[in-house]
């Protein structure tokens, strides 16, 4: 830590001590101004870092493991959840959380991140089970939060579980209950957002997700909710914001189907075709599942400003070129 008049300079370095090996590094420059808050900050950005950097250390000790445990495994899982929302990358983790389970089937780690996996299929539209896959999310955040009831990223699951089945009120209860459990699991703030967008009240939603990238803007979910942010835009007629929103989304993390397929949409209505097309057959190209039938079936409330909102979008990217 270094202060310099009114600044303060605090450099972090995460090294693994086994192999003297350095692993990753931050540096927080901020006035002092609000030291409490400049606290709060740093360590929610810390949090989120260091959660994300020592699951992937724990990942790549665990494939050296030549018998690895319940929670090697889940390490492994969660290392890949963190490198985007494809298909190829949650069935390999699914594979990992089932034979977590299946050596400890009271693993609550695995099973809130099995719940989340669940999640991203059927919420997420790369699967035609969608209401198989939302009831095992809903059954493995209850298993998780029955052995480990204040588990904040099961109780995160179990709200995402709500806001995709019209339940958008639970569902906000619900994520800040998380926060009150664990506030540097930001990810609550930008789900907050969605389902507030669910609730007909996109113009709220923005906030939300700049919450969630102020404590945490290199979190390795920040891509979704640059992407959730964009698709506020669009339920607002705001498209250029939107295209904003999802350049800076792909920028991040350029494994997410949907934001692609939303940025083509908002691209339509900016009167640019071509790049609309470019961009709805990028996100085929890593979802060539996906069809607006099954986006429409996954709408997450019956709000007719929401269910307006979706309209829009299902016009842009048919326009885009994305199949009915």
């Amino acid at each position: 830590m270094q202060r310099g008049g009114n600044r303060l300079r605090v450099s972090v370095q995460l090294s693994d001590c086994n192999t003297d090996s350095h692993l990753w590094a931050e540096r927080f420059d901020r006035e002092l101004a609000n030291l409490f808050a400049m606290q709060d900050e740093i360590v929610a950005r810390l949090s989120s870092q260091l959660g994300a950097q020592l699951i992937e250390a724990e990942a790549r000790r665990a494939e050296r493991s030549p018998n690895p445990d319940s929670m090697d495994l889940y390490f492994r899982a969660r290392a890949l959840i963190n490198r985007g929302s494809t298909a190829e990358y949650l069935k390999r983790a699914e594979a990992f959380l089932q034979c977590a389970l299946q050596l400890d089937p009271n693993n609550v780690d695995a099973l809130a991140a099995k719940g989340w996996v669940d999640m991203d299929f059927g919420a997420g539209f790369m699967a035609d089970d969608r209401t198989t896959r939302l009831a095992s999310a809903q059954t493995a955040a209850i298993k998780a939060l029955s052995l480990a009831p204040n588990h904040a990223f099961a109780h995160l699951v179990l709200g995402s579980f709500y806001s995709a089945v019209n339940r958008s009120d639970e569902a906000i209860a619900e994520f800040e209950h998380t926060l009150m459990l664990d506030r540097n699991l930001v990810y609550a703030h930008a789900l907050i957002g969605m389902a507030k967008t669910a609730l007909g009240r996109a113009e709220e939603a923005e906030n939300h997700y700049r919450e969630a990238l102020r404590l945490s803007p290199h979190d390795v979910a920040a891509h979704h909710w640059m992407s959730s942010a964009g698709t506020s835009k669009l339920h607002l007629a705001k498209d250029a914001e939107a295209v904003t929103w999802f350049r800076r989304a792909l920028e991040a993390n350029r494994n997410f189907a949907f934001t692609h397929l939303s940025l083509a949409a908002a691209l339509t209505y900016l009167g640019r075709i071509d790049e609309a097309r470019i961009a709805a057959q990028a996100g085929l190209t890593l979802e060539p599942s996906f069809t607006i039938g099954r986006f429409r079936a996954g709408a997450r409330s019956d709000n007719p400003v929401y269910l307006s909102g979706r309209e829009r979008i299902y016009e842009g990217m048919g326009r885009a070129g994305v199949p009915e």
